[in-house]
């Protein structure tokens, strides 16, 4: 078999498995912002499996251009669901479209007019550097994002999805900005990058559809509890460490603490890491270590927001009483939690008065 044969082969397998990928999530998480996301990349990845070219290759066609566009655009998708798969709490705001939109159509004016224009090494070095920071957002929002993670599969698949993702995206940038001077398609890079994007694509699918889909995509409206009572077959060092933790919150306020992390309250509760996480997760009903702390942070807030003393004390002076580092967060913590600003609240609870 030739090597354009193998690669066509490859192709075709990486197209295959993305489109069953796309599939399966619409059938299971359509509703779910992270589900979404992951079709839309699915799809955009293929688009990139069918498009793919190491080298300048032939002129580029006014329907491959197109393709070529969206399997650009694939990389903000993919930073989108990096963060949506980190934070339950992530919605898409009318600026992430437009960003979306800036990538494909800068993609596709390099494809039909720069690029034609003599300035073929200039327009493929610049949309992949382009993709490479939007791999490095990915990364960084993983490994900011890891630590706040209680589920524990999730953590495991997350980090494994991203990484992979990532080391493909990366190889191909660079690949492509090596070789954009070429005149002629590169042979032996374009089967290696088939074989790759293959490879990869494999394995995420196979890890996607093992793992439950209520560890990797939270629901649509999750109901947190803060003070749940422990389960019937929980045992009493567990029931130990829930009390010991909740004295933290309430009795020592340990909430209002600059920069506190799962590591400072297991180190004062005298546990592992991975035990706390799993405590908060599984007893508690928390999924992400900051929305717990702000739970928190939030009650306090309402208390002194519904106290009549209190009437003349700033919004931003009680947020970061509780706890909070600056107004932004607090207001899109707060509503999220009440459904109302912090200012509607106090207004709320002052006409019951």
């Amino acid at each position: 078999m030739t090597l354009a044969a193998t690669e066509l082969c490859l192709r075709a397998a990486a197209v295959t498995l993305l489109l069953v990928l796309a599939a399966s999530m619409f059938a299971d998480f359509r509703k779910v912002l992270a589900g979404r996301l992951v079709i839309a990349f699915a799809l955009g990845a293929a688009a990139h499996a069918v498009t793919a070219s190491i080298g300048a290759g032939e002129p580029i066609s006014v329907w491959h251009a197109p393709l070529i566009a969206l399997a650009t655009g694939d990389i903000v998708v993919f930073w989108l669901f990096t963060r949506a798969l980190f934070d339950d709490a992530f919605v898409l705001r009318w600026w992430h479209g437009l960003i979306w939109i800036a990538v494909v159509a800068f993609s596709f004016v390099n494809c039909m007019w720069i690029a034609p224009g003599g300035h073929a090494q200039a327009a493929i070095t610049t949309v992949n550097l382009l993709g490479l920071v939007f791999i490095a957002l990915a990364v960084g929002q993983t490994i900011g994002s890891w630590s706040a993670d209680l589920v524990e599969r999730r953590r495991r698949v997350r980090v494994f999805i991203v990484a992979a993702s990532a080391l493909y995206g990366g190889m191909n940038a660079l690949l492509q900005i090596a070789y954009a001077g070429s005149r002629v398609t590169v042979e032996w890079a374009n089967l290696l990058n088939a074989a790759m994007l293959a490879a990869i694509v494999a394995a995420i699918t196979w890890t996607m559809m093992r793992v439950d889909g209520a560890d990797l995509f939270a629901a649509p409206v999750e109901p947190v509890v803060a003070n749940a009572p422990p389960a019937a077959a929980e045992d009493a060092a567990d029931q130990k460490l829930v009390d010991g933790l909740m004295r933290l919150m309430a009795d020592e306020r340990i909430y209002r603490h600059d920069n506190i992390t799962i590591g400072t309250l297991a180190t004062r509760l005298k546990i592992p890491e991975y035990r706390l996480r799993r405590l908060i997760n599984q007893r508690l009903g928390y999924r992400n270590f900051n929305v717990f702390l702000n739970n928190h942070r939030i009650e306090e807030a309402k208390v002194a927001l519904a106290d009549p003393t209190q009437a003349e004390v700033p919004v931003i002076t009680i947020a970061m009483d509780a706890g909070f580092q600056s107004l932004g967060p607090f207001n899109r913590a707060f509503k999220a939690t009440t459904g109302v600003t912090p200012t509607e609240y106090r207004r709320l609870k002052a006409s019951v008065v």
